[in-house]
């Protein structure tokens, strides 16, 4: 049965509507996985997983702490810190966590090396492997979020937050913004897979105009 011609200029409309649209939320999708792998790398670097509080007994020190290094204020502007990323050594409390964090962040910034891949891949190809690098970079930063607190009974946290510190009890201290960072880009990293896996599938709906209107056409005689 043939397409009539209003049929064939609906069909080539809604095409062209999806492929706009499709490409919009491609391009959203790609820099939110850039701000992604950004916010990956100040979530290992940072050391503000853990602070002090105002319930700190007297004379303790003010400071935070990261997977990487201690900082505890001083009478000089810039705080006293101890480690750091250069040395590649995590505190050894932390090696656990900081492997995790690392796993996921050379997988999110592998997805972003893969965006170039759509000159030479195919869209759905692309996006599916962008996909199920982005859950594993969610599944590595959640378990370093959840080994993050049983980790806590350790010796640079007692020094920080006090001798009542243990697994899943900060003390004298509190989760800051880094860890509450990492907690987000679980939520981002799912939020950004799902995209990618969405965009994946309806790759299909991109046919030629051609091949377009031989589907609906036959879809509508049935």
């Amino acid at each position: 049965m043939s397409v009539t011609p209003g049929l064939t200029d609906l069909s080539r409309l809604y095409q062209t509507e999806f492929v706009r649209s499709a490409r919009a939320v491609g391009v959203l999708w790609a820099i939110c996985t850039l701000c992604f792998a950004i916010i990956q790398v100040v979530v290992l670097v940072q050391p503000s997983w853990i602070g002090t509080t105002d319930t700190r007994q007297q004379g303790a020190p003010i400071g935070t702490l990261g997977l990487f290094e201690v900082c505890v204020e001083s009478d000089w502007p810039v705080p006293d810190c101890r480690g750091g990323l250069s040395s590649l050594a995590p505190l050894p409390s932390f090696q656990s966590v900081a492997v995790l964090v690392g796993v996921s962040l050379w997988a999110v910034w592998i997805s972003v090396l893969c965006l170039c891949l759509f000159r030479f891949c195919s869209a759905a190809t692309v996006y599916k492997i962008c996909a199920w690098l982005q859950l594993t970079a969610g599944f590595c930063l959640a378990l370093a979020c959840l080994l993050f607190p049983d980790s806590w009974d350790s010796p640079e946290m007692r020094a920080l937050c006090g001798d009542s510190v243990g697994s899943f009890s900060p003390g004298h201290c509190s989760v800051h913004w880094a860890y509450i960072l990492a907690i987000l880009g679980v939520l981002d990293a799912a939020i950004l897979a799902t995209l990618a896996f969405v965009l994946a599938n309806r790759q299909d709906a991109l046919l030629p105009p051609d091949a377009k209107d031989v589907t609906t056409g036959l879809l509508m005689s049935a």
